[in-house]
Formats: structure tokens, C-alpha cells, sequence
């Protein structure tokens, strides 16, 4: 038997547990992308029932060049099915990639800290058999979401090949980044850090493929993104199936480097080794606690934020040119419904409210770190003595909504700062006054993660279902018409346009209400709950 052979040993019952186990986690994601694209082919009509209706929405989506920066192109907004490609194919590859990459680090080197991997090598299962099971599931996955899709898409309206291939770039996105994290698992030194690695990665080509496109940058920018592939296939605007053979291509390579770099490692290491800790513990109270368990995502977020600044101040420098070269914006113009300023106004508004939601993402994670080292019994020790619970979670919830205000402040400021140096009608003042009332906003939807992991921490998936509530109502609610009473639900249609004349504050005092009641049912339930339940 071959080195290579054996290294695959009891790959079959492995996989085959495998699905039974990790399949039905994958589940969800499938449901996920399977209802956001059958709904728009059934909302459709409904909601834009004649020509007139369907231009009215284009224009808009025109108008607004943040739009554009998430979900791409709209190549035509006349016909459902090119309507569903530019609301889903961004975001439905998105969340497959998402579920690929959590798939894979959870059946790899989540395995691995949690000591099933040891168990499981102590019987006849080779070296490589784990991750090759983990790709596995993540294709098995990832093709299921794809198919389920494209088919319920096309019996609820869709035509056929646009819905087939709607669904395979879901796949192929779903498969690239399972790739990806068969990497970053080996190059983390644990599973949260391949996760942010994989993750990270994720994050970054998606907004370098729609700051690329937003700017309409050369072509060759976004064929260097792997994600810009799946843009290209063009569902219901040509039909392109020859670019999805370049991700397969992608995943074959890259999983054939996350094998290579699987052999060379030592097991529950990576190549990113941990570094050992002092031989005394220096740390001296909840608060720096938890700095220290969050040290290294406070830090790279930090980073991320700052570039995330320029990128979208550098984006924030192009609106002349977005707004003169585009005729939906002409037509708003001109029809005198708005003025450049009120225009100017309400895309930094969108922005900064795109940048506090993302955000909000490491908020959640040092909130929900709580749990982590609930279920690792490590909370219940520290506990013990004479710490109170109020004051070690009050520790980690203060720690998150400061972070995130930082990261918000921070990223205002240096769009603020390259505003400042463009011909525009907003300053460094009205940019950063108005980052200042989109923080409110992003407080309460990281409470909505405090009152979860306090009071009811075995629904904690409902912290991330209200933060993608927000982004789908901020961005896709008003394009749609919706009631004042569904876009009420995101907390960032509260937030007022600073750059108006008279700006409304009065949701930021509501925001402050719920974000105040959220927070209280939060600790008055981690003060009952048992630990750890």
C-alpha cells in the first residue's frame, strides 16, 4: 500500500459519519440561499409589476453606488430573473463560501482541540483522512445548496438555465472556499484562528470585487478575484458557464496545497505556531481578561478597519465621478427630487452605515467568545472565586462595545479625512458627526448578542440572523418599497442624515432604549442560568 493510500485509510466510515453529523449543520446555509432567491422571483412581480416600476428601480439602484459596492452590477432589472441574479449571486455565494469554510475548520482543527481527532486517530484512520472528509462534506454541502436552489428557483418562476447556473456559482463559491479553509486549517494554530483566516479572506475578495466593480475598474481586476468569476457567468444576461471551469480549477490547486501543507505539520499545531505563555500569569482582573482572550482579533480587526477607512474614503473621493457618469443619477437630478448635496449626504450615510455593520461582526465574536469558554469550562473556574458573574460579563460586553466604537470612529475619521481633500459637499465634520450617530445602531445590534449569550445562549445563531436582518433590510429594504414599520426593524433606518437640514434624532433615543433593555436582559440572565447551559 502507498504512503498516499494509507494516508486516506478509513476515509469511508469517517465520511460517512461525517455527513450524518456535519451535513444536516450544513443544512441551514442551503436554506438560507434556497429561500433568498426563490423569494425575489416571487416578490418580483409583485412588488415592481410594470415597466414603469422596474425602471423606477433601476434608477435607484443607479443613484446609490454603495448598493452597487455589495451586490455587483445590475445588468437588467426589467426581467425577474436578471432581477434575482443581482440581489442573489453576490450574496448567496457569500453565505455558501461561509458555510464551506466552517464546515471544513470544524471537521479539521475544531476536532483537533476538542480531542475527537485524537480519539478517532487511535484507530485505523490515516493522516489525511480527516481533512479530506471535511472537503468532502463542504462539496457535498456546497453542491447540494447549488442545486436546491437553482431547481426551487426555476418550479417557483425562474427560467431554468438562469436558475441552474444561479445556483452552480453558489457551488462554485461554496467550493473555492472550502479549499481555502483546507489551508487556512492548517496554517491557524487552532480552529478560531483558521476560521478568521479563511473568513478574512472571504471578507476581503468580496469587497475588493465590488470596490473594483463599483469604480469600474479594468477587467483584469476583477478576473484576478477568484470571486469575480462567478460574476461573470452573468445569469439571465448572457449565461456564461465557462468561467465556473476556473474554480474548479482554483479548488483542485488549492486543496492540493492544503494537503501538502497538512503532511508537514505536527498534529493540533499549525504553521502559525502558538507561542507559550509566561510562567506567571499577569493578568489582573475581568477586564483585562478579556483584552487578553480577544488580543489577537481586537488587533486584526484594527487593521482591517484602517484599510476598510481608506478604501471606502477612496470609494467616498469618487462620488463626482459615479454620479456624473451615471444616467439613473441624472434622471433623479433632474427630475429635482434631490439635490447633489441631499444625494452626496445619503451615500455616505449608506456607507458608514455598510461600515458599522460590518463592525458589529467583531462585537458579536467577543460577546459570543463568552460561550466559548462557557463550553470549554473555563468561566466556571474563574468563577469560583470571588469574581462576581455581573462584573465578568459586564468585562466582556464593555471591552465589545468599546472595540467596536473605536473601529467605527476610526474608519469615519479617515473617510472624513479624504472627504476633507475631494471637492465635496460633506467635510471631515458632517463625516464623522455622522459616524457618530451610526454608533447607537451598531450597540444595538451587538446587544441583540448580549441578551442572547445572557439569558437564552442555545439560540446564540440568533445574534448573527439580527445582524444579517440589518444588512438585508439597509440595503435591499428600500429598493423594494417596504412599510416604515419592516425597515423600523434594522436599527440603522433610525439613524438620522446628519447632512439634513433638520435631521430627526429621536430614533437614536429609541435605539438607546432597546440597546439599554437588550443589555439588562442580558445580565439578568447570565446572573440565573447555570454556567455552561
Amino acid at each position: 500500500m502507498s504512503t498516499a493510500t494509507a494516508s486516506l485509510t478509513g476515509t469511508r466510515p469517517l465520511l460517512r459519519a461525517a455527513l450524518r453529523h456535519d451535513g444536516r449543520l450544513f443544512a441551514p446555509w442551503v436554506l438560507v440561499v434556497t429561500l433568498l432567491s426563490a423569494s425575489s422571483v416571487i416578490v418580483y412581480p409583485w412588488v415592481f409589476p410594470d415597466l414603469a416600476a422596474r425602471l423606477g428601480l433601476a434608477a435607484a439602484v443607479e443613484a446609490n453606488p454603495a448598493i452597487g459596492l455589495i451586490f455587483g452590477p445590475a445588468y437588467d432589472l426589467t426581467t425577474v430573473d436578471g432581477f434575482n441574479s443581482w440581489r442573489t449571486l453576490a450574496l448567496g455565494g457569500f453565505f455558501v463560501a461561509l458555510g464551506a469554510i466552517l464546515t471544513v475548520t470544524r471537521t479539521t482543527r475544531g476536532q483537533e482541540d476538542s480531542g475527537q481527532a485524537e480519539l478517532l486517530a487511535s484507530g485505523v484512520v490515516g493522516r489525511s483522512a480527516r481533512l479530506l472528509t471535511g472537503v468532502a462534506v463542504a462539496t457535498v454541502g456546497s453542491f447540494a445548496a447549488g442545486l436546491v436552489a437553482g431547481v426551487v428557483t426555476a418550479l417557483c418562476g425562474g427560467a431554468w438555465e438562469a436558475s441552474l447556473l444561479l445556483g452552480a456559482t453558489y457551488t462554485a463559491s461554496g467550493w473555492m472556499f472550502a479549499a481555502v479553509a483546507a489551508v487556512a486549517a492548517q496554517i491557524g494554530s487552532d480552529a478560531r484562528t483558521a476560521n478568521a483566516l479563511a473568513v478574512g479572506t472571504l471578507g476581503a475578495l468580496f469587497l475588493a470585487r465590488g470596490f473594483c466593480l463599483a469604480l469600474d475598474a479594468p477587467a483584469w481586476t476583477v478576473w484576478a478575484n477568484p470571486l469575480g468569476w462567478t460574476l461573470e457567468t452573468r445569469p439571465a444576461a448572457g449565461d456564461h458557464w465557462a468561467p465556473l471551469l476556473l474554480t474548479v480549477a482554483f479548488t483542485l490547486v488549492v486543496v492540493t496545497v492544503g494537503f501538502a501543507l497538512q503532511a508537514r505539520r505536527d498534529f493540533g499545531q499549525g504553521s502559525i505556531a502558538q507561542r507559550p505563555g509566561p510562567a506567571r500569569g499577569r493578568v489582573r482582573g475581568p477586564l483585562l481578561l478579556a483584552l487578553r482572550l480577544n488580543r489577537a482579533p481586537i488587533v486584526t480587526w484594527a487593521i482591517a478597519f484602517h484599510l476598510l477607512g481608506l478604501v471606502f474614503g477612496y470609494f467616498t473621493t469618487s462620488i463626482t465621478d459615479l454620479v456624473s457618469g451615471s444616467t439613473g443619477v441624472q434622471q433623479v437630478l433632474a427630475s429635482g427630487a434631490t439635490t447633489p448635496e441631499q444625494l452626496t449626504g445619503a451615500f455616505v450615510r449608506t456607507l458608514l452605515s455598510l461600515v458599522g455593520i460590518i463592525a458589529a461582526v467583531p462585537g458579536i465574536q467577543i460577546v459570543l467568545r463568552v460561550r466559548s469558554e462557557e463550553l470549554e469550562d473555563r468561566v466556571e473556574p474563574v468563577l469560583a472565586g470571588a469574581l462576581p458573574r455581573v462584573r465578568y460579563y459586564a468585562a466582556h460586553v464593555a471591552v465589545a462595545l468599546t472595540v467596536i466604537t473605536g473601529y467605527l470612529v476610526g474608519a469615519g475619521i479617515v473617510v472624513g479625512l479624504m472627504a476633507a481633500r475631494a471637492d465635496l459637499p460633506v467635510g471631515l465634520v458632517d463625516v464623522v458627526l455622522q459616524t457618530l450617530a451610526t454608533v447607537p445602531a451598531v450597540w444595538t445590534v451587538v446587544a441583540v448578542s448580549v441578551a442572547v449569550v445572557g439569558a437564552r445562549p442555545v439560540v446564540h445563531l440568533a445574534a448573527w440572523g439580527a445582524l444579517v436582518a440589518s444588512f438585508l433590510l439597509t440595503l435591499l429594504g428600500p429598493t423594494f418599497g417596504l412599510d416604515d414599520w419592516v425597515l423600523g426593524i434594522s436599527p440603522f433606518w433610525h439613524v438620522p442624515d446628519t447632512t439634513a437640514a433638520a435631521p430627526d434624532w429621536s430614533g437614536l433615543g429609541w435605539l438607546t432604549l432597546v440597546t439599554a433593555g437588550l443589555v439588562a436582559v442580558g445580565f439578568a440572565g447570565f446572573r440565573r442560568r447555570d454556567v455552561g447551559r
